[in-house]
C-alpha cells in the first residue's frame, strides 16, 4: 500500500531548503570545502530524523548526510533539524544504491545503518543494507580506517550480516545481541525506543574497512 502524501509537504520542505541537498552528485568529492567541516558522516534511512538530529547536535565540528527515500518521511526530520538550528546536518531524497555518484572514495568517515528493512526472504537478501553488493558500494566511498555503525532489532539479519562484513574484509567490534541489557548506550532511534519499550534486545556492531 502507497503511503499517502502529506498535507502541505511541498510548502512544509521548502520551509527547511537550507538542509536539503537536492543535487548530491554537484557535491561529490567537495562535501568537507563546501561546508567547512573536519569530517564526514552518513545515515542511510534517517527516518524521521530523531538519531540524526542528537548525532549532529553532540557533534558540531562533524558534517551528517543522511539518506532517506520517502519524502514524506524526510520531511519530519527535516523540521527536527531546522527547529533545532542545526547547521551540520543536509538530507538526501535518495537511495543507498548511488552512494558512490554522491561521495568521492575515501571521502566518507563514518556510515550509520539503524533499523533497516530486514528483506526476510532470502530471495530478497540483496535488497539488504548489509549485503555484500552494497557493502562493496560502502567500500568505494569509506576511507581507510572508516567505520560502519549497524543496529538492528532483528537477529537473524543481524546474524546475516556478521557473516557478510566478514566476507567483505571489515574487523568487527562492539559486537553484542543486546546493547541496553545493563541501561541505555548511545543515541537512540525512534524505532529504537518502540522496541526497548517492548523489551526486544538491540543488536549492533562497529566494521572497520
Amino acid at each position: 500500500m502507497r503511503m499517502r502524501k502529506k498535507p502541505n509537504l511541498a510548502a512544509r520542505t521548502d520551509k527547511c531548503a537550507r538542509l536539503l541537498v537536492t543535487d548530491p552528485a554537484r557535491l561529490r568529492g567537495r562535501w568537507l570545502d563546501e561546508f567547512q567541516y573536519g569530517d564526514l558522516h552518513i545515515e542511510l534511512g534517517c527516518g524521521k530524523g530523531k538519531f540524526t538530529v542528537e548525532t549532529a547536535g553532540a557533534a558540531p565540528k562533524m558534517l551528517l548526510a543522511a539518506l532517506e527515500k520517502l519524502d514524506n518521511v524526510q520531511v519530519i526530520a527535516l523540521e527536527r533539524a531546522d527547529a533545532e538550528g542545526l547547521q551540520n546536518v543536509r538530507f538526501i531524497n535518495a537511495l543507498a544504491d548511488y552512494l558512490p555518484d554522491y561521495f568521492a572514495p575515501g571521502e566518507v568517515g563514518r556510515i550509520y545503518i539503524n533499523f533497516c528493512d530486514p528483506w526476510p526472504s532470502n530471495r530478497h537478501r540483496k535488497r539488504r543494507l548489509t549485503d555484500r553488493g552494497f557493502l562493496d558500494l560502502y567500500k568505494q566511498v569509506l576511507r581507510p580506517g572508516g567505520e560502519i555503525h549497524f543496529k538492528t532489532d532483528n537477529l537473524p539479519l543481524f546474524e546475516f550480516s556478521l557473516r557478510e562484513f566478514e566476507h567483505c574484509g571489515f574487523t568487527a567490534s562492539d559486537v553484542t545481541r543486546d546493547l541496553h541489557k545493563n541501561g541505555l548506550i548511545g543515541v537512540m532511534t525512534d524505532y529504537e525506543l518502540k522496541f526497548h519499550s517492548q523489551e526486544i534486545p538491540i543488536c549492533r556492531g562497529v566494521f572497520r574497512h
